[in-house]
């Protein structure tokens, strides 16, 4: 054709290939000895291409090539054959699509045939093979498998639109339809010959007249009629009919749906106590030998020895397993609160009297541990200058030595609870008081004492630390604050929802706490779900003295003053989508109501699933 391109510009060899491959190389394919075609360089900008769109008078009919990338001047022809390309017309100027038609099977018969084929043999003999298909369709009729058209029905289709309704749903006017009262039936009274003891006495029919419509028994008088012929039209008879079309149109009629709940269905399902085993069940020991109210408890963290403060102003040790009280300490004072270090390598019990708090070493069991410990009390060597403290460390002389007693602790005020972190090392106390001195944080090691807070939040209840993390937990009436010790700040504010919390106690995993309060109510707090309790549990009839944790077996245990020990079952799940599940699942009695009170502390074994529990009867019981 005239118008290809002339052979001197077919010089890339690439073929038929997508271009755009070559877009990120500077040539653009090969030529016939195989050197690189490079690309023209294009640095052009929008503001050259304006500039020559304006003034270039061939800007219109140039292109880039896309074989070479070279810009191309159109020439006129092929101006001409884009144009007519466009309207659609025939690329080649010289080809005439209206051209006269030859006919070649004219009307007009001629001499010789257009084709001269002779006719095929098939064409005039019958198919083998339509013979063949015949046969197999009329062997498929004959066995049934081809059944013949059925004559079309043109009776008309209707469908019945409420067939297939689901029974219940039936549309809502009927299915809310109320049927109407009914009448009553007319008795003996209305009869036109009713029994001589219907028929009313002049007295009564007097009587009958001067009451109102509404108070009559019969809506009607009874009369006597001879026979059914004599019975006169009743006067009454269109103002009834009309006032049962009031009462038709007018009476409200609605349907009060019931809720049909199974009163069963409302009470949570809970596991069966047995499938939650093991947990103290019976009582086992009763520790006798206090001669007033046992205010506290605390075991030794090998769980072989029992310690108790009372009112009596001693502190008893005993024996777990056999009741025996191995020691007796007289100190001189009321005993608040007692706590045993948690380090299993330490023989060491804080005991707060009065306005101190003693240290003692109780010098039972392994004769090294007890050593060891008055050793490392020993080795303790005082600073150079003397620190300003909030408290004085004694130490104990001849007398106190010889009891037990390795330092005293002197504080300003009386002394209400002493609580020990998990290490060993620190211990918390709380004082009775409403300054910002109310609690105050003790080093054993360095005998050193220091005042956390810098202003009073409320009344302090009690303290605890953290297991596992370095917060501290101060529980005042309502709230209990979660204090980071690191960073020195109020991490968390919990409310009880109770009146006064009268003590706490944490999971040994670290995440929830129980809060008992005077009123008679257990608050579980899970810490990663609110600062509001996850539940309240109403199980006691009075007061809660005393919460606590084991802390190994889920459970926890709840001591009141109504006198018993409920211990439940409290699952906390590693899996933190599924919330803790609480079962109460034992209930312990045992102890004598004293003086109104029942049971002011519960402990529980370290590694057993037992628990102890003090009274104010003077006794320490264990339940196994």
């Amino acid at each position: 054709s005239p118008h290809s391109t002339p052979l001197q510009d077919i010089r890339n060899t690439v073929g038929n290939i997508p271009m755009e491959w070559y877009q990120d190389f500077p040539h653009i394919g090969y030529d016939l000895e195989g050197k690189r075609i490079y690309k023209p360089i294009r640095n052009k900008d929008e503001l050259d291409m304006f500039l020559e769109k304006m003034e270039n008078p061939d800007y219109w009919r140039t292109v880039q090539d896309k074989m070479t990338g070279a810009d191309i001047k159109l020439t006129d022809e092929q101006v001409d054959l884009v144009h007519r390309l466009q309207k659609g017309q025939f690329g080649d100027v010289h080809f005439n699509p209206y051209e006269p038609a030859v006919d070649f099977f004219t009307h007009e018969v001629m001499i010789h045939p257009v084709t001269n084929r002779p006719a095929d043999k098939r064409s005039f003999i019958p198919s083998l093979i339509e013979k063949e298909k015949v046969s197999k369709l009329v062997h498929a009729i004959k066995m049934g498998w081809i059944k013949p058209r059925k004559p079309k029905d043109d009776t008309p289709t209707y469908y019945d639109l409420w067939a297939h309704e689901d029974p219940n749903s039936i549309l809502g006017r009927h299915k809310m339809h109320v049927p109407a009262p009914k009448m009553k039936l007319p008795g003996h009274e209305e009869s036109y010959n009713p029994p001589p003891e219907y028929l009313l006495s002049e007295e009564e029919k007097l009587a009958w007249e001067q009451q109102e419509p509404a108070e009559r028994k019969l809506p009607v008088v009874p009369q006597q009629y001879r026979c059914l012929r004599a019975v006169p039209a009743y006067a009454r008879f269109i103002h009834e009919r009309f006032e049962r079309c009031l009462d038709l149109y007018l009476c409200p009629r609605q349907r009060k749906m019931r809720v049909n709940v199974d009163p069963e269905d409302l009470i949570p399902k809970l596991p069966k106590p047995r499938d939650l085993q093991p947990f103290p069940t019976t009582q086992a020991l009763v520790y006798r030998g206090h001669t007033s109210l046992v205010r506290c408890l605390s075991i030794s963290p090998s769980g072989q020895w029992l310690v108790s403060g009372s009112d009596d102003c001693t502190v008893r040790f005993w024996e777990v397993c056999t009741a025996r009280c191995m020691k007796t300490l007289p100190v001189g004072g009321v005993v608040k609160s007692v706590a045993w270090n948690p380090n299993p390598t330490v023989c060491l019990v804080a005991i707060c009297v009065e306005q101190s708090v003693l240290l003692v070493n109780p010098c039972l069991g392994d004769k090294l541990l007890y050593g060891a410990t008055d050793q490392l009390l020993e080795s303790y060597a005082a600073p150079e200058e003397e620190r300003v403290q909030p408290v004085q460390w004694v130490t104990a002389t001849g007398e106190e030595h010889s009891k037990g007693v390795r330092l005293l602790i002197q504080h300003s005020k009386a002394v209400k609870q002493v609580t020990w972190h998990g290490k060993g090392d620190y211990f918390a106390s709380v004082v009775s008081d409403n300054s910002n001195m109310q609690v105050l944080i003790h080093q054993t090691s360095k005998r050193w004492s220091q005042n956390p807070f810098r202003k009073s939040k409320g009344l302090v209840q009690c303290v605890l630390f953290h297991p596992i993390r370095p917060y501290f937990f101060v529980a005042t009436q309502r709230y209990v604050r979660i204090y980071n010790l690191l960073k020195q700040e109020l991490t968390k504010k919990l409310m009880t929802n109770c009146k006064w919390v009268s003590s706490m106690a944490i999971h040994p995993g670290g995440d929830n706490i129980i809060c008992g309060s005077y009123d008679s109510k257990l608050a579980w707090f899970d810490l990663d779900l609110s600062t509001r309790p996850y539940q309240l549990l109403r199980h006691h009839k009075r007061a809660l003295r005393s919460v606590a944790f084991h802390r190994h077996y889920p459970l926890f245990a709840s001591g009141s003053d109504d006198g018993t020990v409920i211990v439940c079952h409290g699952m906390v799940y590693n899996d933190l989508l599924q919330n803790p599940l609480l079962v109460p699942v034992k209930v312990l009695k045992g102890h004598v109501m004293t003086l109104d009170l029942g049971i002011l502390d519960v402990l529980f074994h370290p590694t057993q699933p037992w628990v102890f529990s003090s009274g104010a009867d003077g006794t320490v019981r264990l339940y196994t």
